[in-house]
């Protein structure tokens, strides 16, 4: 399926694989509403996109922004097409060691954004009967390890999210995918992008191109599950 004006809002596309997605989505044809809160970010990918990348700042946990999104989205293009939540970030520790401050702010990002975003789109969806939502989680949404509790517990909740929503959106012709990543070499890792240690991990293009194989498929075709990890990786 041709990606030429269609409009994809992804949020959490100010940097890292959300905005190598919203770079290479734009340059395949569509019209691209991104969204995060760092404004200045924002704002210079608009710049490289051509022309096709509209830039709206806003806390994904914030309905009145995301909102705002939405309208965007409608009052430039006329539709949604594509939602997809990439924005998240995680804290590693022990479970003594997490703040009530820290567990509430990733909660707010991880999964309260994920369905703030959805719901706001999701009338429209119904309404035009179609569309596809995303949601980037990843393979720890069915693992845990020791210092994961609270970013696992994000994921496994988005996991559940998807699960429910893609019963109730499917008798309207709306696609849900899980995006499964593995070790991805990005900025999210306490030794940044680049390092040494994770040469092997999979690219934040790799998991662009990922997302674009996944909302480019035929109206009929939905992939409801993607996993993906570098070949360095037990799985």
């Amino acid at each position: 399926m041709s990606l030429e004006n269609k409009t994809i809002i992804i949020s959490g596309a100010s940097r890292g694989i959300g905005r190598a997605t919203a770079l290479l989505l734009a340059r395949n044809g569509a019209n691209v509403v991104a969204t995060a809160r760092n404004a200045d970010d924002l704002n210079q990918l608009e710049n490289e996109g051509d022309g096709k990348i509209v830039a709206v700042a806003g806390d994904v946990a914030s309905e009145t922004d995301m909102q705002a999104v939405v309208n965007t989205a409608l009052d430039r293009f006329g539709r949604i097409d594509v939602v997809i939540n990439n924005a998240g970030y995680g804290v590693f520790k022990n479970v003594d060691e997490i703040t009530v401050e820290e567990w509430d702010a990733l909660m707010a990002t991880n999964v309260k954004g994920t369905f703030v975003l959805t719901k706001a789109a999701l009338p429209n969806l119904k309404a035009q009967g179609s569309g596809h939502i995303v949601v980037v989680a990843s393979d720890v949404a069915k693992r845990t390890f020791a210092g994961g509790s609270l970013y696992t517990a994000s994921k496994y909740a988005q996991e559940a999210f998807m699960g429910a929503l893609r019963k109730e959106v499917r008798p309207f012709g709306i696609k849900v995918t899980g995006v499964y990543s593995g070790l991805v070499d990005s900025h999210f890792h306490d030794k940044g992008h680049g390092h040494e240690t994770s040469k092997n991990w999979l690219k934040e293009e790799d998991m662009a191109e990922s997302m674009l194989f996944i909302v480019s498929r035929p109206a009929h075709v939905v992939i409801d599950e993607f996993m993906v990890h570098p070949l360095e990786q037990e799985y």
